[in-house]
């Protein structure tokens, strides 16, 4: 007698091989940042503005590195970061929803002091129903439009930091947060 596997055994053995290869090392596993990636986002740190301090540019782009592999160990990330959403949302995570990577690292940041760079805050998504609202940290040069800013996102990667310009970052079309939350209370209002 053969065995043949029904059509729903084989998606879901296929399911379970993809999302395996999806599948993140653990957080004190992941690849510690080379020195030659914290200079380089550094170089692009203080080429936002003439004022910007190299010492303050070297501390953004170290601490944007480093601070987030502490952070997926404490949030226990052991997913893609949609799977670990999910599992923050049923509660058998910690933390690790994208708004709380950037809350942390943002007043990890703020802890510093910076009198030559300034931090704000984006969100994508905020006009897409299709898509998950996504927050991150921009530095910039103060008084500059977060639109001159380089993106900190320690969420995409699971801990792992992408980082680049806001108006090159073509996956997320960047809004500034408090432009989004002014958007959300006009429709609210609207609604009342």
């Amino acid at each position: 007698m053969k065995f043949f596997p029904s059509p729903i055994a084989l998606l879901l053995v296929v399911a379970t091989l993809v999302l395996s290869a999806c599948g993140t090392p653990p957080p004190d596993q992941l690849p510690r940042p080379h020195p030659s990636d914290i200079a380089e986002l550094s170089r692009e740190i203080q080429a936002l503005g003439a004022g910007i301090s190299a010492e303050e540019a070297d501390r953004v782009a170290r601490i944007s590195y480093e601070y987030p592999l502490r952070l997926a160990v404490a949030y226990e990330v052991e997913d893609p970061p949609y799977i670990h959403n999910i599992k923050v949302n049923n509660g058998t995570k910690p933390r690790g929803l994208c708004y709380q990577w950037a809350d942390d690292l943002e007043a990890r940041l703020r802890q510093e002091g910076f009198t030559t760079l300034e931090l704000q805050r984006a969100i994508a998504n905020s006009e897409n129903p299709l898509r998950i609202e996504h927050s991150t940290v921009v530095v910039t040069a103060p008084g500059d439009s977060m639109y001159d800013g380089i993106v900190l996102d320690p969420w995409r990667n699971g801990g792992r930091l992408f980082w680049g310009h806001v108006t090159e970052d073509h996956k997320y079309p960047w809004l500034p947060r408090d432009e989004v939350f002014r958007r959300k209370r006009a429709r609210l209002l609207a609604v009342d």
